[in-house]
């Protein structure tokens, strides 16, 4: 094994706490480090990240990292302090003086990542030299161009960094991005021979599951009853769906937040930041909401609406799942979904361009076979099997001899004329006095009535396969008629055979969520702990929760039952710095449901009898396997609880004046009350632990 490959899993195991690396992420971060340009396409929640962080601790000089949402860069930044690698953003909500003292340490080498949007470029141009910068990363690399799906003007900005820097790679990421869209990054960031990587598009823990609209908010609050506490978002067509939905979900008694662009800046960061702090379960948001989003513990997304593309589609359910737990991806669809997207197209430039990016949309939604290989098929990655984890691999469709409905209904469309739209044509096959029919008279065709038999949804069922099968198609600069083809015309004269799927009857409601492994009640009793501890943790750090841990270390957590620090640190997602700030409070809640009587719920005692014997704290968590810092969350406890009184013996004068004067200079800036320990933690260097300040403090 190479010292670089050493180097690189060491640093990923002490700075992340993963054990391994996942698809081209080694290989990806070599390329950089060698000084390549690369093109990188890796999926939602495939760990992009990494990628351009990890290999910011090895090298000398700053990243620059372009990303797109000014909202989300502190939480990025306050997940890779959590890390302890040192990180800060430039934007425009940052004082003058701010950006200066950030520029300052960018200069003196003090920041290992900077966090940029494309519209702040013009504040850092004086470090936009080759001393400064070791490698420039372009996050959501597909805003640059305008074949992408969510284009950004100020993107095109960014190619002169190339030009003016030829020397420092650049790597460019997205999560989606076609050959076209491909082709566009390359260009227009002036990538220079870059390298191209394409992971697999596989999200294998996501359930696919597709349901057609009708009585869809029914089926909402099911689903959400289903999966109880859990983080999902509902992402709507339009601003007044957002809000609707919203507002009777709230009368549920859920904590459903709003996003859309109709809102004030602060009122979309404040729902932003409601439900990256876990402050509201559910947002219900239009598809401005998520890019760049890392909140790690969404469960669920639906789609109140079809997706426009598909590249849309797989982006947006990716933000489910991002700890590699079971998560599931619900998208409701309609034909109204396709007339409304009809009439936004018309007035585009590349109207036809888009026409076609929803049909291919509209056919998985349609499908009566694996969706996942639909997917994967769309991104030119191919799947053999059927991968067993979406609805229609759960519950396989029966396909019948359908060749009679199929005569009733593009007899219908033959005998108006084709001249009118599915609506109609069903209006007529189900015998319904719609003020169409009356008007034209269809009440008097041979067709009328001749479907009575069959509900509306299964008649919009049967009529959307013959579409997909190619019998007829939807003339959408005509009214949206429908159109019979060549293929029609054997159905009708020469009785060609017609095999249809059934409609699916079984819906999500009446099955589980997989899961992978099968979790005993001791297991979800200690999970459920250990959210709360997160969660007050999180609370006292002003952060997300899913930056102490994602769910993922903390069910690994529940099963393990990590005794000591040496366990601890084998839970993926525990670095040195997580063990150190957070491993002793983690490791006594888990200590309680540990085999060894003599510890259980009482481990501070151990401690306590170790300090009586006279035994420094050092030497104690040398001999019990611990770190300080755990050592020094006893010792606190032991201060509540009266059993010691002397701060003096573990806290020097010096380091208690210290806390002291970093408090009040804290408080005094601030205005407020500090109730947090970590600003005095950042304001003292992080040279005092985070034990040692809450004995101080409090005794």
């Amino acid at each position: 094994m190479s010292t670089l490959t050493n180097q690189l899993k060491s640093n990923l195991k002490e700075t992340f706490g993963f054990d391994h690396f996942r698809g081209l992420q080694e290989q990806i971060i070599k390329d950089l480090i060698q000084g390549n340009d690369q093109l990188v396409i890796m999926p939602t929640g495939g760990g992009k990240s990494i990628c351009y962080q990890l290999p910011a601790v090895i090298v000398e000089k700053t990243c620059l990292v372009i990303s797109p949402l000014i909202a989300l860069m502190k939480d990025q930044v306050d997940g890779l302090r959590a890390n302890g690698i040192h990180a800060g953003y430039i934007n425009s909500s940052l004082s003058p003086q701010e950006r200066e003292n950030t520029l300052h340490q960018v200069a003196d080498g003090n920041i290992k990542l900077l966090y940029l949007a494309p519209e702040s470029i013009g504040y850092v141009s004086s470090v936009l030299k080759k001393e400064y910068l070791s490698y420039i990363a372009v996050d959501e690399a597909h805003c640059i161009s305008a074949w992408g799906h969510d284009f950004r003007p100020a993107y095109k900005k960014l190619k002169f960094l190339k030009q003016s820097m030829p020397e420092v790679p650049m790597i460019a990421l997205t999560a989606t991005a076609d050959k076209a869209t491909q082709a566009d990054i390359v260009n227009e960031l002036g990538l220079i021979n870059p390298i191209t990587h394409l992971d697999s598009f596989n999200r294998e823990n996501i359930f696919l599951n597709v349901q057609p609209a009708h009585k869809r908010y029914d089926k909402i609050l099911k689903f959400i009853q289903s999966h109880p506490n859990e983080s999902g978002i509902i992402y709507c067509l339009s601003r007044k769906s957002t809000e609707k939905l919203s507002e009777k979900l709230t009368k549920e008694g859920l904590k459903v937040g709003v996003y859309h662009a109709g809102l004030e800046t602060d009122e979309r960061n404040a729902a932003q930041e409601a439900f990256i702090y876990d402050e509201v379960q559910i947002i219900c948001a239009t598809i401005a909401f998520g890019m760049g989003i890392d909140k790690s513990n969404v469960r669920w997304v639906i789609h109140y609406n079809l997706p426009k593309n598909i590249e849309s589609y797989y982006q947006e359910i990716g933000r489910a799942g991002r700890d590699g737990l079971p998560a599931e991806a619900l998208l409701f669809h309609s034909y109204g979904d396709i007339l409304t997207y009809s009439r936004f197209f018309e007035e585009s430039s590349n109207e036809e361009f888009q026409m076609a990016k929803l049909l291919r949309m509209k056919e998985y939604a349609d499908a009566v076979n694996c969706r996942r290989k639909i997917l994967l098929h769309y991104f030119g990655e191919l799947l053999e099997e059927n991968c067993g984890n979406c609805d229609v691999c759960k519950n396989p469709r029966k396909f019948i001899d359908a060749t009679v409905l199929a005569q009733k209904a593009l007899s219908a469309i033959a005998r108006v004329k084709e001249d009118e739209p599915m609506g109609v044509i069903i209006d007529i096959l189900k015998a319904t006095y719609s003020n169409e029919v009356k008007e034209m008279g269809y009440d008097q065709l041979k067709t009328f009535g001749v479907g009575r038999k069959l509900s509306k949804t299964d008649w919009q069922h049967y009529i959307t396969q013959l579409i997909n099968e190619g019998y007829c198609e939807i003339a959408f600069h005509e009214k949206n008629h429908l159109k019979l083809n060549p293929l029609a015309r054997e159905v009708l004269f020469n009785n060609k055979k017609v095999f249809l799927a059934e409609p699916q009857k079984k819906t999500f409601s009446e099955k589980k969520t997989q899961n992978v492994t099968q979790k005993t009640d001791n297991q979800e009793t200690i999970f459920s702990e250990l959210k709360k501890l997160r969660y007050q943790i999180a609370q006292q750090e002003d952060i997300p929760a899913y930056l102490v841990f994602n769910d993922a270390s903390l069910r690994e957590m529940a099963e393990k039952k990590p005794q000591n620090s040496a366990q601890f640190l084998g839970i993926n997602g525990v670095g040195l710095r997580k063990l150190e700030v957070y491993g002793d409070a983690f490791i006594n809640l888990l200590k309680n449901y540990g085999s060894s009587k003599k510890q259980k719920g009482e481990t501070y005692l151990i401690t306590y009898e170790h300090l009586i014997k006279g035994k420094s704290p050092q030497e104690i968590a040398q001999l019990r396997e611990l770190s300080e810092t755990t050592i020094y969350s006893h010792i606190a406890k032991l201060f509540e609880d009266k059993k010691l009184t002397a701060v003096e013996d573990f806290v020097s004068p010096d380091e208690i004046e210290q806390i002291k004067l970093a408090k009040e200079k804290i408080e005094t800036e601030t205005g407020e009350e500090l109730q947090q320990l970590k600003p005095i933690f950042l304001e003292l260097d992080e040279k005092i632990s985070y034990g040692k300040i809450r004995i101080a403090l409090n005794f």
